[in-house]
């Protein structure tokens, strides 16, 4: 490494908003977090699902909770509906 191009590293103590604080180094002689690692709902299982406009219900309730064997079982319904009215149709051309 070049000497005098390279900031200086420091051991920093990192305060978050919740009053956690650990040891790290930064170039920066200060750390000021917003969220970490013991109050981010992620790392500590409190997760909820933050939906303002409602997005998630209107896809559930459009598409529904979908499984494997429902889809399977909703394209093979699917494709016995088309076999029955293209039967339907060809009887009536003929007819």
């Amino acid at each position: 490494m070049k000497p005098g191009i390279h900031p200086k590293y420091h051991d920093v103590e990192a305060r978050c908003a919740c009053g956690n604080t650990f040891k790290t180094r930064s170039t920066k002689p200060e750390l000021h977090l917003e969220i970490c690692s013991a109050c981010h709902p992620f790392f500590t299982g409190r997760q909820k699902l933050i939906d303002t406009e409602g997005r998630v219900e209107r896809f559930t309730k459009r598409f529904g909770a979908q499984t494997t064997e429902g889809r399977k079982a909703q394209v093979t319904a699917n494709k016995a509906a088309k076999a029955t009215k293209n039967k339907k149709a060809s009887k009536s051309a003929s007819a």
